[in-house]
């Protein structure tokens, strides 16, 4: 699954965007300096995301949209289409 894909299925899950976890993390105190593993603990308890589903949102939370280009353009079931992730919501695209 790419990277998108986790957060496109943790906001069909919960009906929250990327952005929206954003914001509720912000509010919960969470900074760039809070622990990954802080973040995928409170994702998994209180908003039920499962393990890969926390760690992708974890990441966008904690470190923004960009991720590496490794996988950008390959074939492989990780392939992303761009470095850049969507936080906007399903509904904009």
């Amino acid at each position: 699954m790419s990277f998108q894909a986790y957060l496109d299925n943790a906001e069909k899950q919960t009906g929250k965007t990327p952005n929206d976890f954003i914001a509720l993390a912000k509010a919960k105190g969470i900074t760039s300096e809070t622990k990954p593993g802080e973040v995928i603990k409170w994702l998994k308890e209180e908003h039920s995301l499962g393990h890969g589903h926390a760690m992708a949102m974890s990441h966008v939370i904690l470190k923004g949209p960009i991720i590496s280009k490794k996988h950008v353009g390959s074939e492989g079931s990780h392939a992303d289409d761009s470095e850049i992730l969507r936080l906007d919501g399903l509904k904009n695209r």
